[in-house]
């Protein structure tokens, strides 16, 4: 039987259908499966390729990556081992992580790379043990605290983790490193006596917090607080060391600490200190206290749910927003922060998308307070800015208060102090008022922050046009030397002259005495408002046509206006006598003004000292010709006759 073309065609195109079905099958044999570690499923390693390499190593902080040749017998010996480690780590569950599994968690990923198909993405070992330590010291550096000390490993090609029998598993418990101290804080609720001899090994030597007083056995102010200390020791039992030192005999030990009045109060973690400056009562002990002990326990890393939720106990937060790329160094940087925040703010940290679009932050590492939903940012943008301790907490202390803070004894000189305060009167008492007022000075504050945040961006695109119109004119007439000078001009907003705008409200009630004697107010005559001038000693209380500022945003606004823009239609009032405001006149001008004020002295006294120098030299008798003789007598002559020249016998 004789093979027609037709059929020879029909024939060779079957074949070659079969070979590439056959072909498809021995690739889809060949490719990565899931697999199971402990019952639990595991995706397939990430291959990395040219075209997927920049997005998976750009979306995760740690990727440990195995270079392999598929001919190379070692490679294909060592790859169990790698699965085995991979499959180890992606299946296990920190104590820490919640709901979070670990490669969200610590943000580390596993990939490898077929060197032979891709020799460009590879530059350049190893048992599990090793492969572990690798891996181990990137996760630490990740979460601080969150690894244990040592960890029972699988063998190459092993699908479950070795059984650990209950010693063993007691010793690995107990050789992690604990975030919290494992001993009990506090444990007999007294106050710690300490010495040179223990207050290293105990205090700076731990990471245990300490509350602790320096203190003489003399002073009066510190045997009226013994009782409250040692009260404040019994409600913090089994929560925070509290010690005491008694520098009559730790005379070394206060001097090194500073402690150079008594008592003075500081807050110990480590060797990291903040001194405590607030109210000495057992109410303000305790409340220091727990927001110390809650700052001590480290940066808590928040998403946008539970920021909300402290929003709603926290009137201020700082926030720090970082990504893959944020370094080690980094996190060290902001970890120092906490204790100069206790009894001020709250920190802490995120990555969360959501956050990043609320804030819109768009750069990392990036620093932002909110005051009540309020952001304010820090304006430096380089990690190097962001790694300043000092610098950043000076931006701090000047954003730390609320919106509106209340009036206390602690903060009123960061309040009241070279700003012009809206400061309202208000009664406590009365919730239901209060609240309504609050709301109401809260409203003018944010209002005021809108326009002010207006005026400047309108100003500062005012002095670009300026700039940018000066380079057009010199490029207009080829002039470089003006060119130059012209890029050259800095845009300078911080130099703008004005007085900062604060607002703040005090309890009439409390400070009752203060406020009749200060502004001759009576918060039992109705609440009230004040514009507040601390640095020159006055005030305003009434608007323009007489009448009490109200606690109203309108009213509250056209006033404030009136002070900040036009002056002289409003006229103030003294805080001080007349006679004092003389005094405090002349004191301000040598503390603003020194050498021209010096000057001045020397000039008024140099005057004094030439009147009276010539007032005694007419005491003295001297010889002076308007004195002595008259015209008449000059005329005639010293001798008599009509003139100087009669001869006389």
């Amino acid at each position: 039987m004789r093979l027609t073309s037709t059929t020879l065609l029909s024939g060779l195109a079957a074949f070659g259908l079969f070979g590439s079905f056959v072909a498809a099958a021995d690739e889809d044999s060949k490719a990565p499966k899931e697999t199971y570690f402990d019952s639990l499923p595991v995706p397939p390693l990430v291959e990395l390729t040219p075209k997927n390499f920049e997005e998976v190593a750009n979306k995760t902080k740690w990727l440990l990556v195995k270079h392999y040749s598929p001919f190379c017998h070692h490679c294909l010996a060592y790859a169990p081992t790698f699965q085995t480690a991979y499959e180890f780590y992606y299946t296990s569950k920190p104590e820490e992580a919640g709901e979070k599994d670990f490669t969200n968690f610590y943000d580390f990923k596993f990939a490898s790379i077929n060197c032979i198909a891709f020799s460009d993405l590879c530059t350049g070992g190893l048992n599990m043990t090793f492969l572990s330590s690798i891996i181990e010291e990137s996760l630490e550096k990740s979460k601080p605290g969150s690894r244990p000390k040592t960890l029972d490993l699988p063998k190459a090609g092993e699908n479950k983790r070795p059984a650990v029998d209950p010693k063993r598993a007691k010793e690995v418990e107990a050789g992690k490193t604990p975030k919290k101290p494992v001993a009990t804080a506090n444990e007999e609720g007294t106050s710690v006596a300490l010495t040179a001899e223990n207050f290293q090994r105990l205090v700076t030597m731990t990471q245990d917090p300490w509350f602790i007083k320096f203190y003489a056995p003399w002073c009066p102010h510190c045997q009226d607080m013994a009782p409250t200390w040692e009260q404040l020791a019994k409600t913090m039992k089994g929560k925070l060391n509290i010690g005491e030192v008694n520098c009559d005999k730790e005379t070394r030990l206060c001097k090194d600490v500073g402690a150079r009045a008594y008592p003075t109060i500081l807050f110990f973690k480590g060797g990291e200190r903040s001194e405590y400056e607030g109210l000495r009562g057992l109410g303000d002990f305790i409340q220091y206290a727990e927001k110390a002990v809650d700052l001590a326990s480290g940066v808590p890393d928040v998403d946008l749910a539970s920021f909300k939720a402290l929003e709603q106990k926290e009137d201020v937060i700082f926030v720090y927003f970082y990504d893959h790329a944020t370094t080690s160094e980094d996190f060290q940087a902001i970890e120092r922060l906490p204790l100069s925040l206790i009894g001020h703010a709250k920190l802490v940290k995120t990555r969360d998308p959501a956050m990043y679009d609320r804030f819109k932050i768009t750069t990392w590492p990036r620093f932002m307070v909110s005051r009540e939903g309020r952001p304010t940012y820090f304006p430096p943008l380089t990690p190097n800015a962001m790694r300043d301790t000092n610098q950043v907490l000076d931006w701090m202390r000047s954003v730390w208060l609320p919106l509106v803070p209340e009036l206390l004894v602690t903060n009123a000189r960061q309040i009241m102090d070279h700003k012009i305060v809206v400061l309202g009167v208000l009664n406590r008492d009365d919730q239901e008022s209060f609240q309504g007022a609050l709301r109401e000075i809260k409203s003018a504050a944010n209002e005021w922050m809108d326009r002010q945040i207006q005026e400047f961006q309108l100003e500062r695109k005012k002095l670009r046009d300026a700039k940018q119109m000066r380079i057009e004119e010199a490029e207009d007439r080829d002039d470089q030397r003006a060119l130059r000078a012209a890029k050259a001009i800095h845009v300078d907003m911080n130099n703008s002259g004005r007085r900062e705008i604060a607002f703040a409200w005090v309890d009439g009630v409390a400070w009752q005495r203060w406020i009749r004697t200060t502004y001759g107010i009576d918060v039992k005559d109705g609440e009230r408002v004040i514009i507040n001038d601390q640095d020159n000693r006055k005030y305003w209380d009434n608007t323009v046509t007489g009448n009490y500022i109200l606690v109203s945003r309108t009213s509250i606004l056209e006033t404030l206006d009136k002070v900040v823009y036009t002056p002289q239609a409003l006229k103030p009032k003294l805080t001080i006598s007349p006679f004092e405001k003389v005094f405090f006149d002349i004191r301000l001008s040598f503390t603003d003004h020194p050498y021209l004020s010096l000057g001045c002295v020397v000039g008024i006294a140099f005057g004094v000292f030439s009147w009276l120098r010539g007032r005694s030299r007419r005491g003295r008798g001297h010889f002076r010709l308007e004195d002595s003789i008259s015209i008449k007598d000059f005329k005639e002559g010293f001798l008599g006759g009509s003139n100087g020249n009669t001869k006389a016998d």
